[in-house]
């Protein structure tokens, strides 16, 4: 009999488990994938450790969170610079003194790309923005968001602008300093070798299985333990009784090519509504790598359907309010625990799923 089973051995499951044995407790992790690390997993190829999920880049304004990751993993000094290319055209991200000389080039100073985006905000005329092309001309202006903005964010939500609530932008972060680094967080890195070898020393010393589908055999795994700690979607758990939560998908097209180096930097987007992918991740980027090949992947963004991997909640008012009645069945579970961005039905980055591990396993032990 095992303390607790814990279902995903993503992130949160994995820092749960590290918490858990530290206190003396026993875990069983399970996972439906054929890997540990969830959405984070990275495998070499080519002698590149590749995100097959995705970009993953390690951020945090919080020491402690930092202090703790360092157990598990020694972290490189990569600083997340993307650039967005629309059509034959290339600017810095985020929004930038770069990204506006590059924009205007009679704009050299942050007094002269204020008054710029200042201009457009009033030549708009947008006082009560009704929707999200609306909210987006009225924080930067029309040409930063028919160039960068647009295209991607119709692509990312699977809706035209128009058609999409203005509160999903609250604000879109503009710098007028000549600096392309995407964080403001003080920490920033990936880890050397992976992440996948990162979540490995968090399971050190528990028993994790893999490729077990939960559902398939549930009974049986609840049996094994006194408590669940569930990291999947809170709406397959309780079988969708009152609707299906919403989420965007992704589908990842990866190929290894024969050349040292194909766009120069880990992350280019691509914000023009044509071309069907969000962006294209080179992997050897992250760790300043030096090998004959490469590895690229292509993002394109979907609307979830069964089958599919769930990535991002669709946190809008109907949405929010359908997980809320499947918070309050959760609220009277005696045995199970929900976490995770799944169970939380909640946008995290990687720190705040650690935090938020690390908070509920102090609560529970």
């Amino acid at each position: 009999m095992y303390d607790y089973l814990i279902v995903g051995a993503g992130l949160f499951g994995a820092v749960f488990a590290h918490e858990a044995k530290k206190a003396g407790k026993s875990c069983l992790v399970i996972d439906k994938r054929g890997h540990i690390g969830g959405n984070v997993y990275t495998e070499e190829v080519e002698g590149i450790q590749v995100h097959r999920y995705g970009a993953h880049i390690f951020h945090t304004s919080n020491r402690d969170t930092w202090e703790y990751v360092q157990q598990f993993a020694e972290f490189n000094r990569y600083t997340n610079s993307p650039v967005a290319r629309y059509k034959n055209e290339l600017y810095n991200m985020p929004f930038n003194m770069n990204t506006f000389h590059g924009l205007w080039k009679d704009v050299f100073t942050p007094q002269e790309a204020k008054a710029r985006i200042e201009e457009q905000i009033r030549e708009s005329g947008i006082t009560d923005p009704r929707n999200l092309e609306e909210q987006a001309i009225r924080l930067v202006g029309r040409d930063i968001y028919e160039k960068l903005v647009k295209g991607y964010t119709e692509k990312q939500w699977g809706r035209r602008a128009t058609e999409l609530p203005a509160f999903i932008i609250r604000r879109l972060p503009v710098r007028f300093t000549y600096d392309n680094n995407y964080f403001n967080d003080k920490y920033q890195g990936i880890p050397i070798g992976g992440y996948t070898a990162m979540v490995a020393r968090m399971l050190e010393g528990t028993r994790v299985r893999t490729g077990v589908d939960y559902f398939a055999h549930k009974a049986e795994l609840d049996s094994q333990a006194e408590r669940i700690v569930f990291t999947g979607m809170i709406d397959e758990y309780y079988r969708y009784c009152f609707g299906e939560l919403e989420y965007r998908s992704l589908r990842f097209e990866t190929e290894t090519l024969d050349m040292e180096n194909y766009q120069g930097n880990a992350v280019v987007n691509y914000t023009e509504y044509e071309v069907p992918y969000t962006r294209i991740i080179e992997h050897k980027h992250f760790e300043f790598g030096t090998q004959p090949k490469t590895v690229i992947t292509r993002e394109y963004p979907h609307t979830w359907q069964h089958g599919d991997e769930p990535y991002y909640p669709m946190n809008d008012e109907k949405n929010n309010g359908l997980f809320a009645r499947y918070q309050e069945l959760a609220g009277k579970e005696k045995k199970v625990i929900f976490g995770g961005r799944l169970g939380m039905y909640r946008y995290f980055d990687m720190h705040n799923v650690i935090e938020a591990a690390r908070e509920m396993a102090a609560r529970e032990l």
